[in-house]
């Protein structure tokens, strides 16, 4: 049975999901499809599902069973975060970045990699096909990394608010408009790429709640409450080893 879709989830996502055609801060458009197509590819590849048993990834060698041609740093770290990403560490982050990834890449990666597994999976619970991936869009990819961002909390460095130039897309506010971000550090974990942190938050507060609707309990702005989102999420997030 086919869920009924709220009209605002329902544009969000398809505006999301175009967009991953179109060229990011550090990939092309034609790349970033490419990154979709392979995270789909990930789910089926036999060397994941033996390391996904095994008692440490490292442990099992060989080669990802892949769909698209991109670097093989790309393709390790794609399959690594679908299917494994309650295990991955420090150590295994800096060695796709000593193997080719720039730093930025890998977050603009990260961000595609997480956007069409919320899209797929909420497809899937929602009775509805998968999306066909999108329309690749000419482009050039922009280079642009924030003057401000800064090493010291996180893998990568981040962005703060405070650290933000007037150069830099608002990606904390938005005013007039809906976004209001605080620069928690789960907000600030895709800061390094602007453009890649704002896809995936305006997507993810659709799905789930803004910033100012998730403090508000006086009022529930879903069809479930404040406190049964907060059950259902915490369930996800230990299914899938999220220590955050």
């Amino acid at each position: 049975m086919q869920a009924e879709i709220r009209a605002d989830l329902s544009e969000n996502l398809s505006t999301a999901w175009r967009h991953l055609g179109e060229a990011g801060s550090w990939w092309t458009g034609a790349e970033r499809v490419a990154i979709a197509a392979e995270t789909r590819q990930a789910a089926h590849c036999r060397l994941c599902a033996a390391r996904k048993q095994a008692a440490s990834a490292s442990m099992i060698t060989g080669e990802h069973d892949r769909a698209v041609d991109l670097p093989a740093p790309a393709i390790e770290a794609i399959h690594r975060i679908r299917t494994d990403s309650g295990r991955l560490g420090e150590s295994w982050y800096r060695s796709v970045i000593a193997a080719g990834l720039t730093e930025e890449q890998y977050i603009e990666l990260l961000s595609v990699v997480a956007i069409v597994v919320a899209t797929d999976t909420f497809h899937l619970a929602a009775g509805l096909p998968l999306p066909v991936l999108p329309g690749v869009r000419p482009g050039q990819p922009s280079r642009r990394r924030p003057a401000g961002a800064k090493p010291g909390l996180a893998w990568m460095p981040t962005l703060a608010p405070d650290d933000r130039t007037a150069d830099e897309p608002d990606l904390y506010r938005d005013h007039p408009g809906p976004r209001e971000r605080i620069g928690g550090n789960v907000q600030l974990a895709l800061s390094l790429v602007p453009d890649s942190m704002i896809h995936w938050w305006d997507m993810f507060e659709t799905m789930y709640l803004p910033g100012p609707a998730m403090r508000d309990f006086g009022r529930d702005y879903r069809a479930i409450s404040h406190a049964q989102i907060e059950m259902l999420a915490a369930r996800v997030a230990a299914l899938n080893q999220c220590l955050y």
